[in-house]
């Protein structure tokens, strides 16, 4: 089972509750590594006006939103890892979406230089989408205080001091996504498209059967369902699409950086037969963060390396980065003086 947790005791001091809270995300971090979660709705904004407020940017108008088109998609932009991606023909890209870096809603203090990774995010004109930016910046900023409360209970449910992860989502460079799975005619996908069973009926997989690659992924649920987990037993289970909750799962360099303890667990998406939007957040360090073994027993011992490097590594699998190999190097951990 995927449990249902109210984490608003995360936000709180230490207590009963919290303790409490904490075994049920442990509970569900070494077990099934998915959960869904809920919280006061001051702290965790995941309403449906929200929701309908933010998404407003699939309806600007396509030259309004080919201005946000990333270098990819219109070669003149300068923008690599951050903006708009257009819907393509075929079974690969099945949605059309728009990436945001933490430059929706904190002033930028680093400069991309030749680092795609912090390149700036490009923004319609507020005169576009009247009140979007704010409401998004708000959003990021909830999820960014959500994905902190949850590694200091992954950090306590581990038996490290509470802040131990903070230091490296320091200035971090999440990511908020905003995804348009539209329902699309045979003929517009064309050969090569996947199946699967469910239910007694045949569902179209719009999203591939994959971990994700980092930390901690938020993503918040409007009741439509299609999103599921591979449980221990093999079999595809429903992620709850309960309204107004949040979908958590864990990455695999969280499951490398503790062991094996946290779960990264294997998900998909069904087409649920009409159009589908998600808002996946990607919780993440810097990118000049250094991860390093963890000071647990057991724990995977290897060489240290920076965030950034494996996180350009993990994009470049995605369809909508192929070809950019050469746009960034490995940095590797700078030597000291």
């Amino acid at each position: 089972m995927i449990p249902l947790i109210d984490i608003t005791p995360l936000f709180a001091a230490d207590g009963a509750m919290r303790r409490a809270t904490d075994a049920e995300i442990m509970s569900a971090a070494t077990g099934s590594g998915f959960i869904t979660v809920m919280a006061d709705g001051k702290l965790l904004p995941a309403t449906a006006s929200r929701r309908a407020q933010m998404l407003e940017l699939f309806s600007l108008p396509a030259h309004e939103k080919r201005k946000l088109w990333r270098q990819k998609y219109a070669p003149e932009h300068a923008n690599v890892y951050r903006g708009y991606f257009p819907l393509l023909p075929g079974p690969v890209q099945n949605a059309e979406g728009f990436d945001m870096g933490p430059d929706v809603a904190h002033r930028r203090t680093t400069v991309a230089d030749d680092d795609p990774l912090l390149g700036a995010t490009p923004f319609p004109p507020e005169g576009a989408l009247p009140g979007w930016r704010e409401a998004t910046a708000d959003y990021y900023r909830a999820l960014e205080a959500t994905g902190r409360v949850l590694m200091a209970s992954i950090a306590r449910g581990l038996g490290l001091e509470e802040r131990f992860f903070d230091s490296a989502f320091v200035g971090g460079n999440s990511t908020l996504r905003f995804l348009h799975y539209p329902e699309r005619e045979a003929a517009e996908i064309g050969e090569g498209a996947t199946f699967a069973e469910h239910n007694g009926a045949t569902r179209r997989v719009i999203g591939a059967p994959h971990v994700d690659s980092g930390f901690v992924t938020l993503l918040a649920q409007d009741g439509v369902e299609g999103l599921q987990a591979l449980a221990a037993s093999g079999e595809w289970v429903d992620v709850p699409a309960r309204e107004g909750t949040v979908a958590v799962n864990f990455g695999g360099l969280l499951e490398r950086w503790t062991g094996g303890r946290i779960k990264a667990t294997r998900h998909r998406v069904l087409s649920p037969g009409r159009p589908r939007f998600s808002i996946p957040f990607f919780y993440e360090p810097r990118v000049d963060a250094v991860i390093e073994p963890l000071p647990l027993p057991g724990a995977e011992v290897f060489e240290p390396f920076v965030y950034g490097d494996h996180l350009w590594q993990a994009m470049l699998k995605f369809a909508t980065y192929k070809g950019m190999e050469a746009l960034r190097k490995p940095r590797g951990i700078p030597q000291a003086a």
